[in-house]
């Protein structure tokens, strides 16, 4: 059984992107979520909230999802959170590509806004079964 999720923080340079997803997951799901727009202050972000899971955009200017990725698996504090990865970019090659980084899971955008909670859940759960 895997522990409950409760803070998730979203990184995406469309603010409107983060509103929708914050509003889906706080007001569907019922988590706290933290927002950060693009990749710069990522890793700062993710040390401040130490949320649970992590909802990263693959493509930003300046820093891409991939690099934020990478950037946060280099801090042991934050080496253990899932990452999702949102994108437009859904082939399967790409997917596969991701998925041998170490996300834990990648949701299409645009996303349902009406099962974006219960998708970010499914991966949560998912990520913990493997790990048992």
């Amino acid at each position: 059984m895997s522990p409950p999720l409760k803070r998730i923080l979203c990184i995406d340079d469309e603010r409107d992107i983060l509103d929708v997803t914050q509003m889906c997951l706080e007001r569907i799901g019922g988590y706290e979520v933290f927002c950060c727009e693009g990749g710069q202050d990522a890793v700062a972000q993710a040390e401040a909230t130490m949320p649970d899971l992590i909802m990263l955009d693959v493509m930003m200017p300046g820093q891409t999802g991939p690099d934020v990725f990478a950037a946060l698996r280099k801090v042991s504090r934050l080496k253990g959170i899932p990452v999702i990865f949102m994108t437009a970019r859904v082939q399967s090659a790409e997917i596969k590509t991701y998925l041998k980084q170490g996300v834990t899971s990648v949701i299409a955008k645009p996303f349902d806004a009406m099962t974006l909670a219960a998708d970010v859940q499914n991966a949560w759960e998912s990520f913990h079964a493997a790990k048992s």
